[in-house]
């Protein structure tokens, strides 16, 4: 009796298709167990780390020093923001609460001129955001600079073969950020 997962080959076309299946799956198993015993011996030796550039630019102390240092600079200009944006939004009401009596060229007068000043407030704030990020990428560069030369000293004290940034997926037991942020820490 046929089980019932057996090939029908009656017809010469089918057989044809089966054999060639067979022969690929063949092939394919082939490069596999050949990969398979020929990878563990190349990898043997290999020596792999992980860091997350990320955690180093939010977790080490230069970096939260870095940080702490721009937001200072930049707090004068954030506070006259704050302060503007407030004085926008107090004018829109006052206009909104008065401009069922004002006159047409007063109420025209009245929406210019809070249109002007949220113009200025948006340019301001683009600026800031331009002048933040500009100061801040400046700050960063330089703790990346020091980071990598961090990885390369680590690299060649402890024999890595190869050392990964961001990656997708990564096992914890080759992560070695930790390391690289108490080398920042020195």
């Amino acid at each position: 009796m046929m089980s019932d997962f057996a090939l029908n080959t009656s017809s010469p076309a089918r057989a044809q298709r089966v054999g060639k299946l067979r022969g690929t799956l063949a092939l394919a198993a082939a490069l596999l167990l050949g990969s398979a015993v020929a990878l563990p011996a190349q990898a043997q030796g290999t020596k792999i780390g992980f860091v997350n550039t990320e955690r180093i630019l939010r977790e080490s102390a230069p970096a939260k020093t870095a940080q702490s240092k721009i937001e200072s600079e930049f707090k004068k200009r954030d506070d006259e923001l704050q302060r503007l944006s407030s004085n926008l939004r107090s004018q829109a009401e006052k206009f909104d609460k008065d401009a069922p009596v004002l006159s047409e060229s007063d109420r025209t007068n009245r929406q210019r001129e809070l249109s002007r000043l949220d113009t200025e407030l948006q340019r301001k704030r683009r600026e800031f955001q331009e002048d933040f990020n500009r100061r801040r990428n400046e700050e960063f560069s330089a703790i990346v600079t020091k980071a990598n030369q961090a990885i390369k000293r680590i690299a060649e004290q402890e024999n890595y073969d190869l050392i990964v940034q961001d990656a997708v997926t990564v096992n914890p037991r080759v992560d070695i950020t930790d390391k690289v942020i108490q080398a920042l820490g020195k």
